[in-house]
């Protein structure tokens, strides 16, 4: 069996493509059901971030199944082919499995080290395996992404030399408006990376934090955290001309603050500064709202700038990860060939184990007159000499698989001995 991944990120595809994609394609549950249904797919894997969008599988005929990957993005994520084609990016078998544990790893990360990414990979496959869209196969894999992750983690100082995105956000603020002290911050979305983006607010000296959300409940415990105050949606005009940094991470399909509200907002702030950091994918912040006096809006791509600092450090640090990755991309591609023996060997093991006991009933009058002791020693040693007739082969075997081309050995294997093809590949 084969490994595909297709997908698009924030170095291929740029954000109004990308946010199409996520708005389409919903939730991951649906995602996952759709894609493990193609003819092709055996097993499959949707993970969608506000940086990237992708599609693991594991499947017997990769040339099929890539172009039915690739219609089934088109088609649900109503993308179209010419600019699909220019941002996508396919891999397979042993460069899926790299970018995979880069993936997980963050080195394939805007911001490097961000500690968030594996989270993701991990909501993605409990979402898999929920929905019994993973086998033998993406289980195997996606446990040695983690444990990759884990050794990189470990055995670099890529994460302590990372800046998350909060932090990118909030040092970005700091560069527009010079300070934060006395500054009040409107933060719209109540999830993990607004309470993130929450705490480096509050480390660098805002004076009131306001949260707002949907749901009010959903924002009530951030807010508590930091002294802050919760509205509603319905408040949300207000909360944006008190606030003088907008933070937004919210997973609404369409535009929280428009244009319109804005306007509003600066009439009453007397067109005092508003600075505005929109995280989301879809977008929450109207992006017209950049050409406005007054305004600084940037979204998600536009803080690779700011991610950029100290890069060199990382870059250090990332070259020893991914000497880390390269050796465990080896050791899971050696377990991966070995599939194609492994159904070989077991029913050359069955055989020889039928024809022994064959013989053994045939033999079952002499044996009859041994004594317990003596039947044990002559099993004993049939059993050997048969050990040490299929050791050769078996290692053999094993051995050819590591470089991917065991197909004929086994096919000689099985025609020699007369084997059954229940399980050829």
């Amino acid at each position: 069996m084969n490994i595909v991944l297709l997908g698009m990120n924030h170095k291929s595809a740029p954000l109004e493509l990308r946010e199409r994609l996520t708005i389409a394609c919903g939730e991951e549950e649906q995602t996952v059901d759709h894609v493990k249904n193609l003819p092709q797919v055996k097993e499959a894997l949707y993970l969608a971030t506000c940086n990237r969008v992708e599609v693991l599988a594991a499947v017997d005929d990769p040339d099929s199944a890539v172009e039915q990957l690739k219609d089934f993005i088109v088609t649900h994520g109503n993308l179209p082919l010419d600019d699909m084609e220019a941002c996508i990016y396919r891999y397979r078998d042993e460069e899926a499995v790299r970018h995979l544990f880069r993936v997980a790893s963050s080195l394939d990360s805007m911001v490097m080290g961000e500690p968030q990414i594996l989270g993701q990979v991990k909501d993605a496959y409990r979402a898999s395996v929920e929905r019994k869209a993973t086998g033998v196969l993406l289980n195997r894999l996606l446990h040695h992404a983690f444990r990759v992750a884990k050794r990189v983690r470990t055995e670099t100082g890529i994460s302590s030399n990372a800046v998350s995105v909060g932090y990118t956000a909030v040092t970005l603020a700091k560069k527009i408006m010079g300070h934060l002290a006395g500054k009040t911050v409107l933060i719209v979305g109540a999830g993990e990376m607004a309470e993130l983006v929450t705490r480096h607010l509050v480390k660098n000296g805002v004076e009131s934090i306001i949260v707002a959300n949907r749901t009010v409940e959903n924002a009530r415990t951030i807010a508590e955290s930091f002294d802050g105050r919760v509205v509603g949606f319905e408040s949300l005009p207000g909360a944006v001309g008190e606030a003088d940094i907008i933070i937004t991470s919210t997973g609404a399909s369409g535009y929280v603050i428009d244009r319109g509200m804005i306007a509003g907002a600066l009439r009453r702030r007397r067109n005092r500064l508003l600075f505005m950091i929109d995280i989301a994918v879809p977008r929450d912040i109207d992006p017209a709202a950049a050409a406005m006096d007054n305004v600084y809006l940037y979204n998600i791509d536009d803080l690779q700038s700011v991610v950029d600092e100290n890069l060199q450090t990382r870059l250090v640090e990332a070259e020893q990860a991914g000497r880390i990755i390269e050796d465990e991309v080896e050791n899971f591609e050696r377990w991966r060939h070995s599939l194609a023996v492994v159904p070989a060997i077991v029913d050359l093991r069955q055989k020889v184990e039928s024809i022994t006991r064959r013989e053994f009933d045939r033999c079952g009058g002499w044996m009859d007159t041994l004594n317990e002791e003596d039947r044990q020693n002559v099993e004993g040693l049939v059993n050997g000499i048969i050990n040490k007739i299929l050791h050769e082969p078996v290692t053999g075997l094993k051995e050819v698989c590591e470089d991917g081309g065991a197909e004929e050995y086994v096919a000689a294997l099985r025609r020699l001995f007369g084997l059954e093809d229940d399980f050829r590949r």
